[in-house]
């Protein structure tokens, strides 16, 4: 491992995280690259060993699937962190409250009067098509009128230093465990850079969790009881449901563990007999989570659940149904539906982005295949999309087919130049593209969005692959402020 010279350091063409093309380091990450400097080179080599015994000890892990099998790995980590200045988040804060609370109204409508289609803004044929629309959920009003409590939105920045949001996660979005365990090792690893106070903290997520989901409960008088619905050991996000569990000290189960009673109660099977469930934070896809009202054959999940969540017997976070915003076609309109709720323009923008049930969008598409990132509406973790600039005339000709045969479910956007931090890559420093997923919280009063979020880095040098599935790995995100302390 070489000592760490920010004048060797070159990220020209690139918006860098911590450093400019003149390799002087931004305001917010001056002393954080001060201190790295003065390391020697064996120092930097102790303090990566340091973090990789820190994830063997604390067993912070993530499953990929390969080839049909399943394999565990230690959680690829990159001790240099991504920075970003205070004021400059408190203004992504804001957007994002913004646009979960335009998405949450957007999908109540949806399930009620569809105002937004009556008037002409939100196509009808797009909801027709949609995948993740569930018939089941018309009319159900669940507290507060939120359906998706906990949203993960994924930022980029581009080449200019502009921040976008490139896609919402309404479904079931992972990643915070590692948020909050890679704050855990760079306390570790570097505990004296945390001595002036200028980093804001993210340790609070699991009591602002439990907080939203007790917020849910059917009966508000009373202490709720709590579960995490898991599918088991052999989700690949497993390890975040037992630590989300342990951290806020609430049941893990499975769907065996639980029982819906002839009153619509759900009950969880205990040593001491049953017990009555409030809330139920699932991480298990709408699809499996009843047997009686989706997939038949599903062993994942209880029978009757719908049935008590549309008795407002139980609270299901997030609600059923909530994925129907969660489509990369969807999220096109997303700037459309914040003018529509709140009459007001969308703080963060979108990535411009072509819609290929248009004609004409498609014709661009099918013609700007080698130069565009093409994404099928419902896929996640970087499965099923074409990297243009990356791709095979082969790859390039099967996607055209795709696209052509289901013209509804493809969308494409150009190739932003993402943002790069420092990442220690062999024996030096090198820049890599990062993006970040904040997590937001809508309990219907107060929304909470964590102080940064999860900054994935792609490892291979020029991918733009982020995903810990696609051989990402992360960085601690830290939120500093340049004026106080």
């Amino acid at each position: 491992m070489a000592r760490i010279d920010w004048s060797d350091y070159a990220c020209s063409g690139l918006y860098d995280e911590l450093v400019t093309e003149d390799g002087v380091p931004r305001e917010a990450a001056d002393e954080l690259c001060r201190y790295l400097a003065s390391l020697s080179a064996e120092e930097v080599a102790e303090l990566k060993t340091a973090a990789e015994v820190a994830i063997q000890v604390m067993g912070i892990t993530f499953t990929v699937y390969s080839d049909g099998n399943m394999i565990d790995r230690a959680w690829p980590f990159d001790i240099v962190p991504r920075i970003i200045p205070l004021k400059e988040w408190e203004r992504v804060e804001a957007g994002l409250k913004q646009r979960v609370h335009a998405l949450n109204l957007f999908i109540d409508d949806l399930y009620h009067d569809q105002r937004i289609i009556k008037d002409g803004v939100f196509p009808a044929e797009l909801l027709e098509q949609s995948v993740n629309f569930r018939p089941q959920c018309v009319g159900v009003s669940p507290p507060h009128g939120i359906w998706a409590h906990i949203c993960g939105s994924d930022l980029v920045r581009d080449k200019d230093g502009t921040i976008y949001v490139l896609e919402d996660n309404l479904r079931i979005p992972s990643g915070v465990s590692y948020m909050l365990e890679n704050r855990n090792v760079m306390k570790r690893v570097m505990p004296e850079m945390f001595e002036t106070g200028r980093i804001m903290p993210v340790d609070d997520y699991p009591s602002q969790l439990y907080d939203m989901l007790s917020a849910m409960s059917p009966r508000p008088g009373e202490m709720p009881s709590i579960a995490i619905l898991t599918p088991g050991i052999y989700n690949s996000a497993y390890f975040e449901h037992a630590y989300l569990a342990q951290q806020m000290g609430v049941d893990l189960v499975e769907g065996s563990d639980l029982i819906v009673g002839t009153d619509d109660c759900v009950y969880m099977r205990t040593i001491d007999g049953l017990k009555r469930v409030d809330v139920i934070y699932r991480r298990v896809d709408d699809l499996f989570i009843d047997p009686e009202a989706f997939n038949p054959d599903s062993m994942l999940g209880v029978r009757g659940l719908m049935r008590s969540w549309r008795a407002g017997k139980v609270a299901l976070c997030n609600a059923p149904g909530a994925g129907v915003a969660d489509d990369k076609v969807v999220y096109a309109f997303v700037p459309k539906i914040i003018k529509y709720y709140l009459g007001e323009e969308a703080i963060v923008p979108n990535v411009p982005s072509y819609l290929c049930m248009y004609e004409d969008d498609r014709r661009y598409v099918l013609d700007n295949l080698d130069k565009l990132v093409v994404k099928p509406a419902n896929e996640s973790g970087g499965y099923g999309m074409l990297v243009g600039p990356h791709s095979t005339a082969e790859q390039q000709a099967e996607f055209a087919e795709r696209i052509k045969a289901d013209p509804r479910n493809y969308m494409a956007q150009p190739t932003l130049m993402l943002s790069a931090a420092p990442t220690l890559c062999g024996d030096g420093i090198d820049p890599r593209h990062v993006d970040l997923r904040p997590f937001i919280l809508s309990a219907g009063i107060d929304t909470y969005v964590t102080t940064g979020g999860l900054t994935r880095v792609a490892l291979v040098k020029g991918s733009l692959v982020v995903n810990s599935s696609q051989g990402g790995g992360s960085k601690d995100t830290w939120i500093v402020d340049t004026e106080g302390a």
